[in-house]
């Protein structure tokens, strides 16, 4: 087999849609912050030009720009102050730079795809959050090691240290595997960093999707950002209420357990809350909505009140309850995320990842005072238009949603719909990747859709926005960023791009024509024949024998396999949790490819081929 050739990072860096330009236009593109240890300085990780960027906080300019590895997420300093260290999330690294001089010192290894960084109280182990791994790398700083990996909720992101450096929370952007159409479970991994291990697994019910988390200085008190997706029901109730409730996690020793409360209000929808941040005295919390482009300041006392309040257990959905706590939402820039809070709680920092800024917003006015931008490029390409219509959720009803609330980051969200385009209550469908899917037409599990004109023009303001659409130049633009979505890096390849023996193996019998007895296999049920390409798909129906009850017809569009090994769950209704249930469990009379005379041994070789693609 020849080796894959892997796409450039280009989830936050559109490419120019001149043919012959020679380099891409980058954006910026901030995500992650921190504060130096004098406050003199704001860290700002900019993944789409792979570089870490200090701003001096007193002159609101760059101070200065670092290199680090692909596509950059997240950033801490040290407690003395003297480092400062980045997840570089696509070469599986974490960036040590000196503070002083902006100088890279060493890559540290890391898992899959890291994502969020935190330290210990002493500086001596540092922390990674690997997304595609869904776990933690504890990192001894000393020996430059990975001394152990913790578990944690599938696609851990996000991780945040209390103040005196005990305790490191954990959170993670995909639900747990679960039984088939159940609500969906999440959970905030607490660590205790003086033994370095998973200590609790605070559990997050009907929660999909949890992003930053802060925790007072008193340790107290913690809240997370999180979506409550309402996927088990038709999403014919837009117009009625709720596609996703958009809310925090709140916890802790002040609270005596989890309660979850609503962020959004009656026709006023918070979409995608991403970054938190609580004032030291305790008096307010900040949480932005990357989808509605706005800075919630919430009453904290109130917040703490409602979640002791005896109707607690109700809030969770009811619409009147951001009342008694949110005092104001304010505009910032597009796609928010992370926010950083000055120690004073006088200023709060805000990324804006799509305008490629940093806003300022004075906590006492409530109201932004300054914007400081990050040398973006003056050129607005067609993908990043439609980078920032895909985040965007102004055209649904009541702006409650938009692309990226389904498929979190440009990727999927882990879970199973019932879309009402088919019927109520028939033709459940899981949500498929987005990467490298341009030349991969028709789409839809039915393929009834011949181009992405059509499956994100009128099937998505009629069906799913209830609202207006995306048209002429704006469905282009979209267009245009969702065909440069591309791969991620595949980890399961050797790095020379060969194949391990058991991946061998695996191919020889995904290429086989014939049975162990002897016997042809018929060329519909031969893997190589549905599943041929540079994508692995043959780009038709078939009829594999994994129809439901509930499914209108047995003929499924045949979806293409390139880094399926990321996009759990699997088949057309995300019935099957794993790669190897879709042939334990769901091919018992041979339909979806000749399975039932492989060993054990054999069908891990084929998973293990099938990781590689």
């Amino acid at each position: 087999m020849r080796p894959r050739i892997m796409a450039l990072p280009l989830l936050c860096a559109a490419v120019s849609s001149a043919a012959n330009t020679a380099k891409p236009i980058r954006y910026p593109s901030p995500d992650d912050m921190a504060l130096s240890a004098d406050g003199s300085r704001l860290y700002v990780v900019c993944g789409g030009t792979d570089e870490l960027v200090a701003i001096d906080r007193r002159t609101k300019t760059i101070a200065g720009r670092v290199t680090v590895g692909r596509l950059p997420r997240g950033v801490t300093v040290s407690p003395d102050g003297s480092r400062i260290y980045v997840a570089n999330s696509w070469s599986d690294t974490v960036s040590e730079i000196d503070a002083t001089s902006l100088r890279l010192l060493r890559n540290l290894p890391a898992g899959f795809e890291p994502t969020g960084v935190a330290l210990d109280g002493r500086g001596e182990f540092l922390y990674a959050a690997n997304r595609i791994g869904g776990n933690i790398s504890v990192i001894d700083l000393h020996s430059a090691t990975e001394a152990r990996r913790l578990v944690a909720g599938r696609g851990t992101s996000w991780l945040t240290v209390s103040a005196d450096g005990a305790r490191v929370y954990a959170t993670h952007i995909y639900p747990n595997p679960g039984k088939f159409r159940s609500p969906p479970e999440s959970e905030i991994t607490q660590i205790d960093t003086a033994s370095r291990t998973v200590v609790s697994r605070l559990p997050l019910h009907n929660v999909a999707g949890v992003f930053h988390v802060a925790i007072s200085t008193d340790g107290r008190l913690g809240i997370a950002a999180q979506m409550r997706p309402k996927n088990l029901i038709p999403l014919a109730h837009v117009e009625h209420g709720w596609a996703f409730g958009n809310s925090l996690a709140v916890f802790g020793e002040d609270i005596g357990g989890i309660v979850q409360l609503p962020l959004d209000a009656i026709e006023d929808y918070f979409s995608l809350p991403f970054g938190v941040a609580l004032a030291p005295d305790q008096s307010k919390a900040y949480v932005s909505a990357s989808g509605s482009n706005e800075v919630a300041i919430l009453d904290l006392r109130r917040l703490v009140a409602a979640a002791k309040s005896r109707d607690a257990a109700s809030l969770a959905n009811d619409l009147s309850a951001a009342a008694r706590y949110v005092i104001r939402r304010v505009p910032v820039g597009r796609n928010p995320r992370s926010l950083v809070l000055t120690p004073d709680g006088a200023t709060l920092y805000v990324a804006n990842r799509l305008d490629d800024s940093i806003a300022v917003l004075d906590t006492a006015r409530g109201e932004v005072t300054a914007t400081i931008p990050l040398g973006a490029p003056a050129e607005l390409t067609a993908e990043r238009r439609g980078e920032r219509l895909f985040y965007s959720s102004n055209y649904a009803f009541g702006n409650q949603f938009g692309c990226a609330n389904c498929h979190l980051d440009a990727t999927i969200d882990g879970l199973s719909w019932d879309l009402e385009p088919d019927g109520f209550g028939v033709d459940i469908v899981d949500n498929r990747s987005l990467e490298d899917i341009g030349d991969t037409a028709p789409y839809k599990w039915n393929g009834g859709n011949p181009d992405l004109q059509t499956e994100c023009g009128p099937r998505t303001e009629r069906f799913f926005f209830r609202s207006q659409g995306f048209r002429g130049d704006d469905l282009e633009d979209l267009v245009s960023f969702i065909k440069s979505i591309p791969l991620r890096p595949n980890r399961f390849r050797l790095p020379d791009g060969q194949l391990t023996p058991a991946q061998e193996r695996g191919q020889a019998i995904f290429e086989r024509t014939i049975r162990k007895d002897g016997t042809p296999i018929p060329g519909e049920l031969q893997c190589l024949v549905c599943h041929s390409g540079p994508y692995h798909t043959s780009q038709v129906l078939a009829d594999v024998g994994t129809g439901k009850p509930t499914d209108r017809s047995p003929q499924i569009d045949i979806p293409h396999l390139t880094n399926v090994v990321y996009s759990a769950p699997y088949l057309h209704d995300g019935s099957a949790r794993t790669l190897e249930e879709i042939w334990t469990v769901f091919n018992p009379n041979d339909k979806h490819g000749v399975t039932n005379d492989l060993t054990k041994d054999e069908l891990n070789d084929l998973i293990e081929y099938l990781k590689t693609l």
